[in-house]
């Protein structure tokens, strides 16, 4: 079902009163009205917690890099956020929603051409209710405020992977494409009712793929093309580059945590029944045990192997665990979705020094914690979930995949050769902080 397009049939009980109420009976309001307030209250506050994510991706990252390029990921994180909440508002709301969202253009006369520079429109200030769209699903400004925080994360990912050596202009105008065009156009096929929902019956259900694996892929194709960092890899050996505060990316990773309970239990996309809520119960349960399953999952694993814990695998493990279980976090047991998010600390234990052997140098990680452990998170769905099917999920995984991949490469390919994408080795040597930006995180430390 399309993430836009879910809708109650159901408005929810009465609570602490003497006698079974209808909800309209208890709050003097028609049952519509009563699920449209409570399916919007829930975007609202599944959105904002979708948003603190935002300040998590620019912990983890601050943590996770150098002291001399701090600011420099602080300052991309800013940016990245507010570039995404305007331009998906300019472009990319209306591009991933071209069934239900028109501005301007219509299926006969515009088509994808017809709205591709259509802004998001709002309702009305004090809208009656015989004036909303649809009583049954939520306000318009919700549904914008929740969705637009899922396209803001998709660009957060592709931050980390890059730092360190990327020039920030073209980063930016990369994540101005990423957000209004890229994300939303893939976006549309699952959760605009496009063809991987209708045809394929993809079932993504917060967005392994749409969101995860496409911030992966972006990420993966950057990467690639930006080369790693200066002496990174010498002699075929892996030069550690520590990063330069771990309770900074500890408490990173507990925000990131945290906003998870959005993003997951707010893609319930509904709060008007008893059913509704109890499976947004179900997901912040089952959210929360696969993360512990991640983080528990690289402690062992990490102690096994190098005789040590590595608090950053730690830590990328249980970001591992939420990515992993964010395809389908409704329809497993407890037990199950642990044992999805332990998967996902495999996966990362095991995915980054697959990195470093092909030197391809991700800086925080985020290419195995949300590409590799978004594949993984997709395929698992299959384990609980009835309606999926193995060529329903491989196909959109592939289809996604060729299209991200190959259309960012492209565009990282033009910035290269239009204005470069990497500082110099002197700058990068020195730190973005002051090569790029002029200012320093911690002037008492590094001066």
């Amino acid at each position: 079902m399309s993430k836009h397009l879910k809708i109650t049939g159901l408005s929810v009980a009465a609570l602490m009163v003497p006698a079974p109420l209808l909800a309209q009976e208890a709050t003097g309001l028609p049952a519509e009205h009563t699920v449209f307030i409570l399916n919007s209250l829930l975007f609202l506050v599944g959105g904002f917690l979708v948003f603190w994510m935002a300040a998590g991706f620019a912990m983890l990252e601050a943590g996770l890099v150098r002291s001399k390029n701090v600011t420099m990921q602080l300052t991309k994180n800013v940016a990245l956020f507010s570039l995404a909440s305007i331009f998906y508002y300019l472009i990319g709301y209306n591009l991933m929603y071209p069934l239900g969202n028109w501005s301007i253009g219509s299926d006969e006369t515009g088509g994808y051409l017809g709205i591709l520079f259509a802004p998001a429109l709002l309702e009305a200030v004090g809208i009656a209710p015989e004036a909303a769209d649809d009583l049954s699903y939520a306000s318009t400004g919700s549904d914008f405020f929740f969705q637009l925080m899922f396209c803001a994360a998709t660009a957060s990912i592709v931050s980390g992977a890059l730092a360190e050596r990327i020039k920030l202009w073209p980063f930016l105008i990369f994540t101005v494409i990423l957000t209004s065009i890229i994300y939303p156009i893939q976006a549309s096929w699952k959760w605009g009712g496009g063809f991987l929902d209708t045809q394929w019956g993809f079932l993504d259900f917060a967005g392994s793929t749409v969101v995860h694996s496409v911030g992966g892929w972006a990420a993966l194709a950057g990467a690639i093309l930006l080369g790693a960092r200066t002496g990174k890899y010498k002699n075929g050996q892996v030069v550690p580059m520590l990063g330069s505060n771990m309770p900074l990316a500890t408490l990173g990773t507990f925000i990131l945590w945290l906003g998870w309970f959005g993003f997951n239990g707010g893609s319930q996309l509904a709060m008007g029944s008893v059913g509704d809520v109890a499976d947004v119960s179900r997901i912040f349960a089952n959210t929360n045990t696969a993360a512990a399953g991640g983080a528990i999952t690289a402690l062992l694993l990490t102690q096994i192997i190098y005789g040590k814990v590595d608090l950053t695998m730690v830590l990328n493990g249980a970001l591992a665990g939420l990515v992993s279980i964010t395809a389908e976090p409704l329809t497993p047991s407890l037990g199950v979705a642990t044992l999805i998010g332990g998967v996902g600390g495999v996966i990362v234990v095991f995915g980054v020094p697959f990195l470093d052997r092909l030197k391809i140098d991700d800086v925080v990680g985020a290419i195995p914690v949300h590409l590799f452990a978004g594949i993984w998170g997709t395929i698992a769905v299959l384990l609980t979930n009835g309606d999926a099917t193995f060529m329903g999920q491989i196909g959109p995984i592939i289809i996604v995949g060729v299209f991200v991949f190959a259309v960012s490469f492209a565009i990282w390919m033009i910035l290269k050769a239009t204005m470069g994408i990497r500082v110099g080795e002197e700058a990068e040597i020195n730190g973005l902080d002051g090569s790029e930006l002029g200012m320093e995180a911690y002037p008492e430390f590094t001066a």
